[in-house]
């Protein structure tokens, strides 16, 4: 069983507020405490006693607005009591107020004072979820790291069968449950890069290479579930966003490295395992080259260095870097690249198609690691450092607040990797 979270569910005024008093109870059940925030007009579909009775807990209404004599703001306590938010069903209007950063009630007021994972689940007719100013507010809500659950097709409340209706209160309990534990790297940022770059050559050509970002994604989400603020900027890939992780969208190197240095500051560990183009080319036509006129004379030129740049635009974090390569790794010391505190050479398996597995041995070592898959990298990978000496010029932490450093991995799931002290 997943470990017990507090649950703020917010409901608002649609016809799938009847089903509210299920999630709560399939929340309680799983061993979570919950607790109802009401619009004004949620009322009308399910009574506050209701979910009073099934939470064991008082309904937030607008009489957080009266005063009680305790000198208490409702709004700041419940946000900051919290693990998670959910709000279900998210109506047209309850979407466009938390986009707009309204706070003209308890729930929109809570949503803005709450700093932690916050999820909705819409629920509305097909032509109100296709209006393009309801698409403008879930992505804007989507752009600022909102969750979203559904909808799915299915039976609408007009008799319709079609896009809109609410998540079932099962899938919306098992995305509330991924909300990732508060654990020991809780108060650390974390910024991560995945996946390959495209470095267009035409309207229709780029180069790049076979990266499937799993490596990447995969540390992005161990960060997070162990309580750190993470960042992670990726380039094209096909996979989910990780449960808690703030994602940033790339295509190319230099806008990878616009990203990181945007981000890096705010960083106090930086993993570069993005296999980001080392080359481009020089000219990049306004038109797609035609097959008749033979092959092209490309000239090719070098991509900004986002591994060197790191010492400067962040300085004082531990910044660890990948080398995906084919060959002999000895000699793979980190000579090339002194702006990073760990270099990780990664052999890259024969005959891989979209790079998905690799040996992963130790830095500055050269130590044959196991063939492991990528997306299970981040398992047991990422543990705080001790006895770690400050390096000379960096900021010194708090005792007690954990480092994170792609340490020594499971010989038997994941193969060697970066030792504990290398």
């Amino acid at each position: 069983m997943p470990e017990s979270l507090n649950v703020l569910l917010g409901v608002s005024g649609g016809i799938a507020a009847f089903k509210a008093p299920e999630i709560v109870r399939s929340l309680r059940l799983k061993g979570h405490t919950v607790r109802c925030a009401m619009t004004r007009s949620a009322g009308a579909f399910v009574t506050p006693l209701t979910l009073e009775v099934l939470t064991e807990s008082p309904v937030y209404r607008e009489e957080y607005l009266e005063a009680n004599n305790s000198g208490e703001e409702l709004h700041i306590s419940a946000a900051r009591w919290a693990n998670v938010m959910c709000v279900a069903p998210a109506t047209c209007n309850t979407l466009a107020r938390l986009a707009l950063g309204l706070a003209d009630d308890f729930l929109a007021t809570t949503c803005l004072a709450f700093t932690g994972r916050l999820l909705v689940a819409p629920a509305m007719t097909t032509e109100m979820w296709e209006k393009p100013i309801i698409q403008a507010h879930v992505a804007c809500l989507r752009d600022r790291g909102v969750e979203l659950v559904g909808p799915v097709i299915g039976p609408l409340a007009t008799g319709e069968v079609g896009m809109g209706r609410m998540a079932e209160p099962e899938e919306i309990v098992a995305a509330v449950e991924k909300t990732p534990k508060r654990g020991d790297f809780a108060g650390t940022s974390v910024l991560v890069t995945a996946g390959p770059t495209h470095e267009p050559l035409d309207p229709v050509r780029f180069l790049s290479n076979r990266s499937s970002g799993k490596m990447g994604f995969s540390l992005a989400a161990e960060a997070a579930s162990r309580g750190a603020r993470t960042l992670l900027v990726s380039g094209p890939v096909a996979l989910p966003t990780p449960p808690g992780v703030e994602r940033f969208d790339v295509a190319t190197a230099a806008e990878m490295a616009e990203m990181v240095e945007r981000l890096a500051s705010q960083a106090e560990v930086v993993i570069m395992a993005a296999a980001v183009a080392d080359f481009r080319p020089q000219e990049v036509f306004e038109t797609k080259l035609k097959k008749g006129s033979g092959p092209p004379d490309l000239k090719l030129e070098s991509t900004q260095d986002i591994l060197s740049a790191l010492g400067e635009i962040a300085p004082n974090a531990l910044r660890i870097g990948f080398a995906a390569e084919t060959g002999d790794l000895e000699g793979e010391d980190g000579g090339g690249h002194r702006h990073v505190e760990r270099l990780a050479p990664t052999r890259v398996a024969d005959r891989d198609p979209v790079l998905d597995r690799a040996d992963v041995v130790g830095p500055l070592r050269g130590q044959a690691g196991r063939l492991v898959e990528t997306g299970r990298v981040g398992q047991n990978r990422l543990r705080p450092r001790r006895g770690h000496a400050r390096r000379p010029g960096s900021a010194r932490r708090a005792r007690g607040q954990p480092r994170l450093p792609v340490a020594a991995a499971s010989d038997r799931r994941l193969g060697r990797c970066v030792r504990r002290g290398c």
